[in-house]
């Protein structure tokens, strides 16, 4: 065997071992990066969700999960939507000023349509889910009560477009997600895209 011979052999041998360990590390590698990728739920869980709005009743409330979260979706009666005005001075936020909501819901009845209140269910004082008191002028609320949302862990409550009335733990108006209407019957929640 010549020197020649030896030091191709030798080169041939050093390219295919490295080629090898290469292969190895690749395929030993791809589950740690494949692992950094959100799986289908987590991706699922993000994604904005369909709700069919002409299912909904005037005075009733479908309730949804976004993200994980309880999402509530009020189809509101014009009597609903007159009192928003009336309670404004018992009302910490009436503005929506210190609150989280999309710019186009920075307004009275906090929505992109008045009829429709889209607002997370959880309470922004300790995150407890707030129950739904409709009723007007309830013995347990007090006459002057025109609906609303109730939280019984700690007594916070909200008015029908989920503003927290003053003197509650609760510090700000429930959250609204971001959404819009893709035409007259569906309502997309999770996303904004064309929102007027």
């Amino acid at each position: 065997m010549t020197e020649e011979t030896d030091l191709t052999r030798r080169h041939f041998l050093t390219v295919a071992t490295a080629t090898a360990g290469v292969v190895g590390v690749a395929f030993a590698a791809a589950p740690f990066v494949a692992s950094f990728r959100p799986s289908a739920r987590a991706r699922a869980l993000g994604a904005p969700i369909e709700v069919d709005v002409s299912k909904i009743s005037e005075g009733s409330m479908l309730k949804v999960e976004w993200r994980g979260q309880p999402v509530w979706v009020l189809h509101r009666t014009q009597a609903m939507l007159d009192t928003l005005e009336e309670i404004e001075p018992r009302l910490r936020d009436p503005e929506s000023n210190q609150s989280d909501q999309p710019d186009y819901a920075r307004n009275r009845h906090r929505s992109e349509r008045p009829e429709y209140l889209v607002v997370i269910g959880s309470c922004t004082h300790l995150g407890c889910a707030p129950i739904e008191r409709f009723e007007i002028g309830p013995a347990d609320l007090g006459r002057d009560w025109k609906g609303g949302f109730f939280c019984p862990c700690h007594g916070s409550s909200f008015d029908l477009a989920g503003r927290v009335f003053s003197g509650v733990p609760a510090p700000t108006n429930l959250v609204i997600p971001p959404h819009t209407f893709t035409d007259d019957r569906t309502l997309l929640i999770g996303s904004d895209t064309g929102a007027a």
